[in-house]
């Protein structure tokens, strides 16, 4: 098995401004003339965390991490406003170009997959290879599968503590029910709201239960963020019409790319990976028997390093 490479702090922190009122917080480390490789968060929402950057190789990789608008360093914190997956789009290529990158590897996890596909798709010609753990293509049938009906059969003790946030009424759509507390003027129960929204998420993200991924979700800065930019993307369908990046695959049929994906992920179930390799000519599938769907589980940790340790020697020689 791998293990992370040794933590180590950034070598410059960049405060970039976009469309008002978001400014972006982003952190390069490694080697300023290395590979270069940005790291996409999941959530949205959730922000980036220190061991972030210790998947890649620190001397052949120049490594770029970002907080997406509303979320970890970037301000306002939990600002719904020009949140959108084609803003978030739009922001990676002012950090691309900002930061004087032509092409650079595109790694994602979770919603990271989601934004590194429609990225790539974006923009096919600044991609030299993706690397992308977890698929989340963000259809409907996905979203209602982890919030309304189906990994509620599989954790049913940790649903009972998302349901009790809504009343019976209005549980035939949790998300909109959730919505309408996490939007709200009640500062009480939007925090309420939040913390259950962010536990149910961090209690089955790892096959078997890890209590420190459960307080980082509960931590309240961290759950405020993750559940209002989550359910705010849901509502609206991540801002993606129907079915789009299975679509449009052929925009970057020639990219290569490795998917991890844990057979057990609950969040995120198996099919979306296996769908998306089928579609995917170019890519290699790599499930992971003993895991579910964190990416600091040690079966898919292993795999991701594997991944940025094959890239660098790929592109890198």
């Amino acid at each position: 098995m791998r293990e992370l490479y040794p933590a180590s702090k950034p070598y410059v922190v960049h405060t970039i401004k976009v469309d008002e009122p978001h400014v972006l917080h982003v952190e390069e480390y490694g080697n300023p003339d290395g590979l270069p490789v940005v790291f996409l968060h999941g959530g949205p929402g959730s922000g980036c965390e220190p061991y972030h950057s210790q998947f890649f190789d620190p001397d052949g990789y120049r490594i770029i991490l970002f907080d997406q608008r509303g979320c970890g360093k970037s301000t306002p914190h939990a600002e719904l406003e020009g949140n959108t997956t084609q803003a978030l789009v739009a922001d990676m290529e002012v950090i691309r170009q900002k930061l004087g990158i032509e092409r650079w590897v595109v790694f994602g996890g979770s919603w990271g997959s989601t934004l590194a596909l429609v990225y790539a798709q974006t923009h096919a010609q600044q991609v030299l290879r993706l690397i992308l753990r977890g698929i989340f293509l963000c259809r409907p049938q996905e979203i209602a599968w982890f919030y309304q009906q189906g990994a509620s059969r599989l954790a049913p003790d940790h649903w009972q503590d998302y349901l009790n946030q809504i009343p019976e009424a209005e549980r035939d759509d949790m998300v909109s029910a959730y919505y309408r507390r996490l939007t709200s003027d009640d500062e009480v129960a939007r925090m309420a709201a939040a913390k259950a929204w962010s536990v149910w998420e961090g209690r089955t993200a790892t096959l078997q239960g890890r209590q420190e991924v459960v307080d980082h979700f509960a931590d309240p800065y961290t759950a405020l963020s993750v559940a209002r930019i989550e359910c705010h993307y849901f509502m609206h369908n991540a801002f993606l019409e129907d079915n789009q990046i299975l679509r449009d695959m052929h925009k970057i049929k020639d990219i290569p790319g490795i998917i991890i994906h844990g057979r057990y992920d609950i969040i995120c179930p198996l099919e979306n990976a296996w769908e998306l390799h089928q579609a995917w000519p170019q890519s290699v599938l790599k499930i992971i028997d003993n895991a579910g769907h964190a990416a600091s589980e040690e079966g898919i940790l292993s795999a991701l390093i594997k991944a940025s340790d094959k890239m660098l020697e790929q592109l890198a020689g």
